[in-house]
Order: C-alpha cells, then sequence, then structure tokens
C-alpha cells in the first residue's frame, strides 16, 4: 500500500516538472506594433467670406402715381378705367369748374382793358414828350404804368389758361391704372386721389433690414431675388438712414432687372450679404472643435506630432471658418478626425489621396465628438 502512495507521488511530480519544462520552453508570441492613425492637413489660406440673410420683398413699380385734381369741382366725364393702359398726355377725367374759369375770364378781360388803357395813355406821353411838354420823368412813370398793366394782363391769361388747362385731368406718365375712385358727378378736392398709374418701366423691390444688416448695406450693391424658382438680380438704390416707427427697422429699396413678370404686390424672397469679410486666414469649418465655448484645432508638427492649439474665430459660411488669432499660414492643420487626437499624440500624415476607404471624415468627428458650437455663432442662409 505504501508503494502505491509512493509510485503516485513520483507520476504527478513527474508530471508538474514536465508541464514546468513545457511552459519555461515555450516562446512569448512577438509584440505586434500598434499603426498610428493616419490623419490629412492642410494649411491655412487666405479668401473670403459672404455671409448672406434671406429677407422677405414687396414688389412694386419703379413708377407709382397717386393722380390727384388741381382744381375741385364735380366729375362731369371720365375716361379710363382700372386696368386700362394709358399714354402720357391722355385725358382721365374732366372736373366741372366752369365757375372758376368764368371768373378767371372776367379777370383776364378787365386786364385787358387796362393794358389797353395804358398802352393809349403811353402812346399820347410820348408825343408829349418828344416835344417837350412833359418831363422825363413824368413819361418813365408812365412807362411803369403801362409795363405793370401788361404783366398784369398776362397774370390774369395765364390764370384763365390754367383754368381751362385743368379741368381736365390727364395721365403724368405712360403705364396701367391700377385702381380708380372717381365716379360721376362726385365732388372731388385738390387732395383727393383719382386713380394710381405704374409705370411701364422696370419694377423695384422694397424691404426693411435691423441695423446690423443695414450697416453692411450700400447703395449699388448687388441683391438676389427668387419668385416661383426663377431668379432675378437687383441693386439697391435706396437705403434709408432712418429707422421707421412702423417697423422699426431700416426702409430699403432695389431696382430689379427685367423683372417685368413680377405682379405688383407680389412677396419675393430675397437674400442680401449680412457680412463680408475678404483676404482673411480660413480653414475648414470642420477642423475646428469647441469646448465650454472655447475654440480650438489640432496641428501637426514635424510630420507626426499633434498639438492643440486655442483660436479666435470669426465668422463662417457652410465649407470654411476665419480664423483671428492662434495658427499662422505655415501651421499645418489637422483637418480629419481622429479618436486618438490629443496633445502630445503621434499621427501619420496621409493625402487625400492616400486615405483608406472608410476613414473617418472631420464632419463624421464632429458628430462623434458630440462638442457644442458656441455661443451666438452666425450662420449663413446659402
Amino acid at each position: 500500500m505504501k508503494k502505491s502512495a509512493k509510485i503516485v507521488i513520483v507520476v504527478l511530480l513527474a508530471g508538474i516538472l514536465v508541464l514546468a519544462a513545457l511552459r519555461l520552453l515555450k516562446k512569448d508570441p512577438p509584440v505586434e506594433a500598434v499603426p498610428l492613425p493616419n490623419v490629412s492637413v492642410e494649411a491655412p489660406v487666405r479668401g473670403d467670406i459672404i455671409l448672406e440673410s434671406g429677407l422677405i420683398g414687396t414688389v412694386e413699380p419703379s413708377d407709382i402715381i397717386y393722380v390727384t385734381p388741381k382744381v375741385a369741382g364735380e366729375i362731369v366725364e371720365t375716361y379710363v378705367q382700372a386696368g386700362d393702359v394709358v399714354a402720357q398726355g391722355q385725358p382721365l377725367c374732366r372736373i366741372d369748374n366752369q365757375k372758376q374759369i368764368d371768373n378767371a375770364k372776367i379777370q383776364m378781360d378787365s386786364a385787358a382793358v387796362a393794358m389797353q388803357n395804358a398802352q393809349a395813355t403811353l402812346s399820347r406821353m410820348q408825343v408829349l414828350y418828344s416835344t417837350g411838354d412833359i418831363s422825363a420823368q413824368a413819361f418813365e412813370q408812365t412807362q411803369a404804368q403801362a409795363r405793370s398793366a401788361q404783366l398784369q394782363y398776362e397774370a390774369a391769361k395765364l390764370g384763365y389758361d390754367t383754368q381751362v388747362e385743368y379741368s381736365t385731368v390727364t395721365a403724368p406718365i405712360s403705364g396701367s391704372i391700377e385702381s380708380v375712385d372717381m365716379a360721376m358727378h362726385s365732388m372731388v378736392s385738390q387732395s383727393s386721389t383719382l386713380c394710381v398709374i405704374t409705370g411701364e418701366g422696370m419694377r423695384k423691390v422694397t424691404f426693411s433690414v435691423p441695423e446690423r444688416i443695414k450697416n453692411g448695406l450700400k447703395v449699388g450693391d448687388q441683391i438676389r431675388l427668387e419668385k416661383q424658382g426663377t431668379t432675378y438680380q437687383a441693386s439697391i438704390t435706396e437705403l434709408a438712414s432712418m429707422i421707421s416707427p412702423q417697423t422699426g427697422l431700416f426702409d430699403v429699396e432695389a431696382a430689379v432687372e427685367n423683372g417685368q413678370a413680377l405682379a405688383t404686390g407680389s412677396t419675393v424672397k430675397l437674400y442680401v450679404v449680412s457680412s463680408r469679410e475678404e483676404g482673411v486666414i480660413t480653414v475648414p469649418v470642420d477642423a475646428v472643435y469647441y469646448d465650454g465655448g472655447d475654440a480650438y484645432l489640432y496641428v501637426c508638427e514635424a510630420g507626426t506630432t499633434v498639438h492643440k492649439i486655442l483660436v479666435e474665430t470669426g465668422i463662417f459660411d457652410d465649407e470654411k471658418i476665419q480664423i483671428l488669432s492662434g495658427i499662422t499660414m505655415e501651421d499645418q492643420v489637422i483637418v480629419s478626425w481622429s479618436s486618438e487626437l490629443y496633445e502630445g499624440s503621434q499621427v501619420n500624415v496621409v493625402t487625400k489621396d492616400q486615405a483608406p476607404a472608410g476613414a473617418p471624415t472631420p464632419a463624421d468627428g464632429a458628430e462623434a465628438a458630440a462638442l457644442d458650437a458656441p455661443d451666438g455663432a452666425e450662420t449663413s442662409t446659402q
């Protein structure tokens, strides 16, 4: 029995020694080197960033005339109605101002008589003056009286002609009759609006902007309009310097090129430049990250080492962002995202052509990083 136990112990010890020997003789597998993450870099570039703001405008004719009579009286004839096309000088209506005409004619006739008497007196005084029977002073007074009588006649005749002319209201411009407010036998005054005429020329668009946008606009600036899929170009012709009390905004007018197809009074979508920066340092917008409102990006030094750089940013659009400070034109900005980007990390710089298929893009990285954009960042409407 004791002999069997000894044999078992010997066998166990031998097994342990064999396992230990195998363990000692076994070689550890070689340690594989972890490849460096691939990143793409770009140098900052100088460029322009233009931001547009979308607004709503109202289409109006370039010429719009509110026709008012120049004399008061009763409308006795009308010649047009809404929708008619009229030529400049075409009669619109006739106003009965016969009393004013008669009164003006009486004044003209009286002035004519006075002028004739003054001319007759002057003729007699001319004879007396030539014979030396009157002084030069008396003759000059007679000349002045004759001249005054002639002027009074001319003024009275002008008043009469004016009353006759004003009895017929004519179109001041060629265009379309938009609305009519003159009925037969109705009484009108010199402040009454008889009709509205819109010109046949260019269209204009009116809109309002806040001070922030107004400060970036000037007369002559180009703007873009959109209406039912059609794009129109316009240029600013008037820019108010005072705030409108009705809207609290600055009123703007722009002339529309080839806008005859735009209906008067219709609304259009328009785009104006709200911010513009020219010749500034820019990098791709997805290369900039944010932490607690602070902007930063990564640059690659010596082709392998990553550095985290705090930067000051300006305006940005869908593709690029303005860098005010923090980097130079010689820096190599990392424009692709990697989870292994941090201060001092090592990377492998590749060109866009060398980037492996399925490699993360800056947009993917920004989403994966789940970083918030800074408060107050301005975006553009393209």
